[in-house]
């Protein structure tokens, strides 16, 4: 039997990210903390055409930088210069620059395994131990923490266990923690595609009747596609050769990236908004997916994610108390709670927004997206939402 201060149970991006954000302070003041991961990360970051990636807002850029995380990160960041909004089929575009916004990118698209890479590279051996491939079997309740059992007979106990295994949380049932499901009827379609092209750091979000597809700017002159169609539809399309599917594609999309090339393995998920009803407890946060499991069109997901792990950082490093009291794990949720309120409504809205085909609906997002080019506080309200900057103070008049 061991103890540790902090015990977080998923070691990805968030989990990962978290001890990052916490090590520093954690070193200062003695702490320990054990991260529980079921994969082993790679030894060293392998480039691959079907990488899968992750749209990171500016405001997620800024918290990295912070933790001197960025400068490597960058190394394979793709910059976001420019996003084009359109409704397929109707007049209203919008379009949101980097030069209006007065940043040097509204955001950056990277592959998954090297910001992963860049984590675990990061961590401090001193303060992080890694229990990898392990996996929690059982969380149980102690007085003054949690007790874990890992699938290898370990027994570790924590003054605070933080669960950020995923949206599907095997722990999260076991504790008795509820959530609250809104399904989509949608599966996303998941794929990189080579357009004809440069994209030039341009990002494109369209909108049409069967919904919406995002197509992100990545490295090497790619773009990572987010297709969400209907759960039939959507089997169908990721079934068809790669000849057909392009064609398909093309016809939605249209040319603004020239003849799409190529496409790479496409992977289904199904969609559903997903929240957990509880975050804290004494001696217990959940994070990450755990906590909040949003669409994707609109790329809000994980950068929410992010600044929940500044703000839960922040919160245990300025209390006196040790890790998992209460009170302090409260004051975080409550810091939090307008964050998340204002970020899961506005991707739901968006998303449903967009999905209807309802004539009157159609015509009022229509002038809506017309609207934006000719409302400059309303275009900068969309920005910076799309940034990730939504609740905090915009310094510009």
């Amino acid at each position: 039997m061991s103890r540790v201060n902090i015990a977080i149970i998923g070691g990805g991006l968030v989990g990962a990210s978290l001890a990052m954000a916490l090590q520093a302070g954690a070193k200062a003041r003695g702490w320990s903390i054990s991260l529980i991961e079921r994969f082993a990360p790679g030894d060293a970051y392998q480039p691959s055409y079907d990488a899968r990636s992750s749209a990171l807002s500016f405001g997620t850029r800024q918290i990295y930088d912070r933790l001197g995380l960025w400068q490597a990160v960058s190394r394979h960041a793709q910059p976001i210069k420019q996003i084009h909004v359109s409704d397929r089929g109707r007049f209203g575009v919008t379009r949101l620059s980097a030069i209006e916004e007065g940043v040097p990118a509204l955001g950056y698209v990277v592959e998954n395994a090297w910001l992963g890479t860049c984590l675990w590279q990061g961590l401090d051996p001193e303060v992080v131990s890694w229990h990898c491939p392990r996996e929690v079997r059982t969380l149980q309740t102690l007085p003054d923490g949690y007790q874990l059992v890992l699938d290898d007979g370990t027994r570790l106990e924590c003054d605070l266990a933080v669960v950020a295994d995923g949206g599907r949380s095997d722990l999260r049932e076991q504790l008795g923690i509820g959530v609250r499901t809104r399904p989509y009827d949608q599966s996303a379609l998941i794929a990189n595609i080579t357009p004809g092209e440069s994209h030039n750091g341009e990002a494109f979000e369209r909108f049409t009747d069967e919904g919406p597809m995002a197509l992100l700017p990545l490295p090497e002159n790619r773009c990572a596609l987010v297709w969400t169609r209907q759960g039939m539809d959507a089997q169908r399309l990721a079934e068809l050769d790669d000849r057909h599917f392009l064609q398909e594609l093309q016809g939605v999309f249209g040319y603004r990236l020239g003849a799409l090339l190529k496409v790479g393995a496409r992977q289904l998920y199904p969609l559903s908004l997903i929240e957990s009803e509880e975050q804290v407890r004494p001696h217990l946060a959940v994070l990450g997916n755990a906590a909040h499991s949003l669409h994707p069109i609109a790329g809000q997901g994980f950068n929410l994610s992010l600044r929940d792990v500044q703000a839960l950082a922040e919160a245990l490093l300025a209390s006196p108390e040790l890790p998992g009291d209460f009170a302090t794990l409260q004051g975080y949720r409550e810091r939090q709670r307008q964050d998340q309120q204002l970020t899961v409504g506005f991707s739901d809205q968006v998303t449903r927004l967009f999905a209807t085909p309802q004539p009157l609906v159609a015509a009022g997002r229509n002038l809506g997206l017309l609207g934006l080019d000719l409302l400059p506080p309303a275009k900068r309200w969309f920005a910076r939402q799309a940034m990730g900057l939504g609740t905090r103070p915009d310094p510009r008049p």
